[in-house]
């Protein structure tokens, strides 16, 4: 891990940060069940071992690859899974990058999505900063999806999706995701919940009650489902496309 990625990692926190604090007012209107609506579906405690898993990651990946700016992994934790994104010289470094993810504390899953290739440039990651900014927003305001539900990272144009979502969920997000310009692909890393645990976590939010620990499944789609990147390997099962419009 680059020291140039994490400051482009905190630039992209600050610049989403300050791009959406204009647009929260609209947006408020256009949540699915208004504003007493759940605004994240992770217990406190998985919120907690997100944030842990992702600083983790990055220590360990600091510590094994001392600063090779050929390998530029970074890790996304949603309710314990974690999506690994970046690029990596081999195939052989990408699966040594999913294991080192994988042995985290309280990982569940591990979204292998890194690219084989020649890192991105200090351009593109600009550009991705962009566009999690758009597609968040897009989110944000649509009137029939809670966008604060999803966790949107991209990557040299591809956009990943994540977050406790219900199938019409992750159909309305991805389709909004695939729609925004600049993007390329659109990768759904969902965890799948059913209608009945969805309204649980809303009526504990609205009670003012512990949300209960749900699990859910994640998406999956074979291998040849994936359109091909330069450069890049085709996407494991686990995950899957949406075509971008």
């Amino acid at each position: 891990m680059t020291t140039r990625r994490l400051l482009l990692g905190a630039l992209a926190a600050a610049g989403l940060s300050s791009s959406l604090s204009g647009c929260f007012t609209l947006a408020a209107t256009g949540m699915v069940v208004g504003a007493l609506s759940i605004s994240d579906r992770r217990t406190t405690g998985a919120q907690a071992d997100d944030q842990a898993i992702e600083i983790k990651a990055f220590n360990r990946y600091r510590d094994r690859f001392k600063g090779d700016a050929a390998v530029t992994p970074s890790v996304t934790s949603y309710n314990r899974i974690a999506l690994v994104t970046g690029f990596v010289p081999d195939e052989q470094t990408k699966a040594e990058v999913g294991r080192i993810a994988s042995q985290i504390e309280n990982v569940r899953q591990v979204i292998n999505e890194v690219f084989v290739g020649v890192p991105a440039s200090l351009a593109t990651y600009g550009k991705d900063v962009v566009l999690t900014t758009r597609v968040k927003t897009a989110m944000l305001d649509a009137k029939d999806l809670n966008g604060n539900l999803i966790k949107v990272v991209s990557e040299s144009g591809t956009v990943y999706l994540m977050g406790m979502v219900v199938p019409r969920e992750a159909d309305r997000a991805s389709e909004i995701a695939a729609r925004v310009p600049g993007v390329r692909r659109v990768i759904r890393a969902f965890e799948m919940i059913t209608e009945a645990q969805a309204k649980a976590l809303e009526s504990a939010a609205k009670d003012g009650k512990s949300l209960p620990d749900v699990r859910g499944q994640a998406t999956g789609a074979p291998p040849s489902a994936t359109p091909a990147l330069p450069a890049t390997p085709a996407t494991p099962s686990g995950v899957q496309v949406t075509p971008v419009r």
